[in-house]
């Protein structure tokens, strides 16, 4: 089942990212100040939506999204995670899925991933490349001398 994040959902996705085994220490900490703004301002305000996929409050993964400033109709995907346990059984696709399906109904057409080049990332970069998003382009040295950002898009209408 997928649906809107509540409040309870926060300990969950802040230990699916810690356990997630890819991010460190700042992102994490940027997951966290994300989800305070989205309790204390709502998805409305600050413009972070978040969906999360399980039973009840057995959450197995997370996906953080929103509309991206200065634009028309084109969405950031911040977040797309599952535990590492539930790895492999469509529930990111499943996420995925529904974010498209939401950022369509909200009258979006574009969405972008920007996402690191560096090897523990290269399952998110096949998965989204699996999902129909395109290398639009490529920073080299963009977080680190050797960690260029990697931007995927994919066009919804």
């Amino acid at each position: 089942m997928i649906r809107e994040a509540l409040y309870s959902d926060g300990a969950r996705i802040i230990t699916i990212v810690q356990e997630a085994g890819i991010f460190n220490n700042i992102e994490v900490n940027t997951v966290k100040e994300i989800w305070q703004d989205y309790l204390s301002e709502g998805d409305i305000e600050n413009g972070y939506h978040f969906l999360v996929i399980g039973q009840n409050d057995n959450i197995h993964g997370f996906a953080c999204y929103g509309e991206r400033p200065l634009t028309e109709g084109v969405y950031d995907l911040y977040w797309i995670v599952v535990d590492p346990s539930r790895r492999g059984k469509g529930f990111g696709k499943a996420l995925l899925k529904s974010v498209e399906r939401d950022v369509v109904s909200h009258g979006g057409r574009i969405i972008i991933i920007e996402t690191s080049s560096t090897a523990k990332y290269a399952s998110a970069r096949e998965f989204y490349v699996k999902s129909g998003y395109e290398l639009e382009a490529k920073i080299r040295d963009f977080y680190h001398p050797d960690d260029d950002l990697m931007v995927y898009t994919k066009h919804l209408k």
